[in-house]
């Protein structure tokens, strides 16, 4: 939102357009810097993406899945291990289930269908930027819903709690945990527990630090598979 008195601005989100087709690249890029967003590259295949997000580090990379030399979700999986702070916004053509949860298993913060309109686009970039996860309606469930069906499934050689090492997590911290598996916002997590925004953010790095996870996602897994959601 522009700030007509142009005082108390946020930061511009800086944002970073993958896609193999250049017109609906250079249209989602123009739109996207015409609404106020800082558009600081652009890329038609998936080495030339992974190049250009690290010579980049742009805050939002709207990634297309369906890429020449490298998959998108090989592209998302690079360029989260390589920058953790990157929020990836998936926008595909594909509504198919399997590719949406291949794509947040690759550390992807949301996913949109590219039937969306601009403003939607813009809103998710927005939300995504900020740290929310985003989903075409429907697929919130169902991305949900898979992490629940991971969760039930013996966790193989992870750490038991109570054992030495086990990361300790304050009350607050382990109550804005608990608000974020429930699918929460932080805006909403923040007016429920009548703190600020910038707070919950700062509890959800601190947790992602202490717990050695890279996003929103992995720690909605987390927080589920210890039955958070459920308290």
């Amino acid at each position: 939102m522009t700030d007509t008195t142009g005082q108390h601005t946020a930061p511009t989100v800086r944002v970073m357009v993958v896609d193999d087709h250049p017109m609906w690249r250079d249209a989602v890029a123009r739109d996207l810097s015409e609404s106020g967003f800082e558009v600081v590259a652009t890329a038609g295949d998936g080495e030339q993406a992974v190049r250009r997000a690290k010579a980049a580090s742009p805050d939002v990379l709207v990634l297309d899945l369906n890429l020449p030399g490298k998959p998108g979700v090989q592209v998302c999986k690079e360029v989260v291990a390589a920058n953790p702070a990157v929020r990836v916004l998936v926008l595909s053509a594909s509504g198919e289930h399997a590719d949406v949860l291949e794509a947040v298993k690759s550390g992807a913060t949301g996913y949109l269908l590219k039937s969306a309109s601009t403003e939607d686009l813009q809103d998710a970039v927005r939300r995504t930027a900020a740290g929310d996860p985003v989903f075409t309606p429907g697929l919130a469930g169902l991305v949900l819903g898979e992490y629940r069906r991971l969760a039930s499934e013996p966790a193989g050689a992870a750490p038991a709690d109570g054992e030495p090492g086990t990361p300790r997590l304050t009350d607050r911290e382990t109550e804005v945990l608990r608000l974020v598996a429930k699918g929460l916002s932080y805006k909403q997590i923040a007016e429920r527990l009548v703190i600020s925004h910038r707070t919950v953010q700062n509890h959800v790095q601190n947790t992602l630090g202490k717990l050695q996870l890279h996003n929103r996602v992995e720690l909605v897994r987390y927080a589920i598979e210890r039955g958070l959601d459920d308290e």
